[in-house]
């Protein structure tokens, strides 16, 4: 149970709305709702994720001519951040982008099994168990350590792949997750060349403050990272594919985009950071994922009662209080209402209220609101002249617009309405 202090709401008018005839009855699961229509038509549950496949095109297309010309390479880790990884590939390719990067084996598997054969690169180094797999699937795999380099190379004995396979040597400049430390790159990067089965197709870093624009710690980090590269090219060992930019980087540091640019949050049309949406190019994105969902149940609720879990949200006065199939199981947060959290009902705001559960929410549409079961509700996304997104939920509940589209579940139906 949640600590958040009880909230007197007062149940706000809105102009326009009133109490739809008939909406008070049925089942809590919104049984005997009427039929659903469009991208939904079919679902049990009223529910779903719109991805607007056409966005993701724009916005690989807008990456890669601000890149240009070094290479788009498009991040559909993590389920292409909740987008749909296979589908947001795809649509990242027609858009300009010429390789793909996720974080797992498993993730790249996905990719192949649905016939995508363009350059997929593995962010971290595989496990030794693993690299067989890797190899066999035509992955990129980075290595950053000697056990690392020994793992594909028996991977890539083991099998005659035709040609020397490629790898890429990743370099901890200050990052300090994962990658090799300048010194012991250029020594791993200087052993993959002895070895005449492999490649070693590039050199990357990756940045930790890239969105604080001026910061100088990613200038501190490009140094190092040049420093690696001059080091190498003194030993005749000349990469080719230099990469350090992520979407941040991409978007603002011109200087870190050397042949390649790895953009994830910023390929879905959102900012890498919620003060960035307006400042030019990002400003150019489209943002591609929207959550919406239909009413299943309405009910008027009179002044004085407190609302779900908890009863942490009490109404002023009489409201009508619609629920909605959608909850904390789904990647809402939980204690979003209490932060302010909002919905749009018919292009309106609407507060959630009370306490998000794992299967529901309930918002509290006003008094005298025309709502009624079966009516479309925008947890995230557009409706009329409003818009709700990923970094308002971000901004209210204390974290970062990567987390809340990587946080919609696989309960949630992705559906594609440009591929329908």
């Amino acid at each position: 149970m949640s600590s958040e202090p009880v909230r007197d709401v007062p149940a706000r008018g809105r102009p326009g709305f009133g109490v739809a005839a008939g909406a008070g009855g049925g089942a809590d699961t919104g049984a005997g709702a009427g039929p659903l229509v469009g991208v939904d038509a079919g679902r049990l549950r009223p529910a779903w994720a719109e991805v607007d496949l056409d966005a993701i095109r724009h916005n690989a297309a807008v990456l890669a001519e601000e890149a240009a010309p070094a290479q788009l390479c498009a991040v559909v880790k993590a389920g292409g951040y909740g987008h749909g990884a296979v589908p947001a590939a795809r649509a990242a390719l027609e858009g300009g982008a010429s390789r793909l990067a996720v974080a797992l084996v498993e993730e790249g598997r996905e990719l192949r099994e649905a016939g995508i054969d363009a350059p997929v690169l593995l962010l971290s180094e595989p496990t030794p168990a693993a690299m067989a797999e890797v190899v066999s699937l035509g992955l990129t795999p980075a290595i950053y350590t000697p056990a690392g380099l020994e793992a594909v190379v028996a991977a890539v004995r083991a099998v005659d792949t035709g040609a020397p396979f490629p790898v890429h040597v990743k370099v901890d400049t200050g990052m300090h997750r994962v990658g090799a430390t300048p010194e012991e790159a250029v020594a791993l990067a200087e052993a993959v060349s002895r070895h005449p089965e492999l490649e070693l197709e590039g050199v990357w870093t990756h940045f930790a403050v890239s969105e604080e624009i001026g910061n100088p710690y990613t200038a501190r980090q490009l140094a190092f990272f040049e420093d690696t590269l001059a080091r190498l090219a003194a030993v005749g060992v000349r990469p080719a594919l230099r990469h350090a930019a992520n979407s941040a980087a991409a978007l603002w540091i011109p200087q870190s985009r050397y042949d390649m640019v790895r953009c994830g949050i910023a390929l879905y049309g959102l900012a890498p950071d919620a003060g960035a949406t307006s400042r030019p190019p990002a400003d150019r994105l489209r943002r591609a994922l929207a959550i919406k969902a239909r009413v299943t149940y309405v009910k008027e609720v009179t002044a004085g009662e407190r609302l779900s879990y908890g009863l942490r949200y009490r109404l002023q006065r009489d409201s009508v209080i619609a629920t909605v199939p959608l909850g904390y199981a789904d990647g809402v947060t939980r204690g979003l209402s209490a932060v302010g959290g909002e919905v749009l009902v018919a292009g309106r705001r609407c507060p959630i209220a009370g306490t998000v559960t794992m299967d529901q929410l309930l918002v509290d549409c006003g008094p005298g609101a025309v709502v009624a079961r079966g009516d479309e509700v925008v947890l995230l996304g557009r409706s009329g002249d409003e818009e709700i997104t990923a970094w308002e939920w971000a901004q209210r509940t204390g974290t970062i617009a990567y987390e809340v589209v990587c946080g919609i579940s696989g309960r949630v139906p992705r559906v594609y309405p440009d591929a329908l």
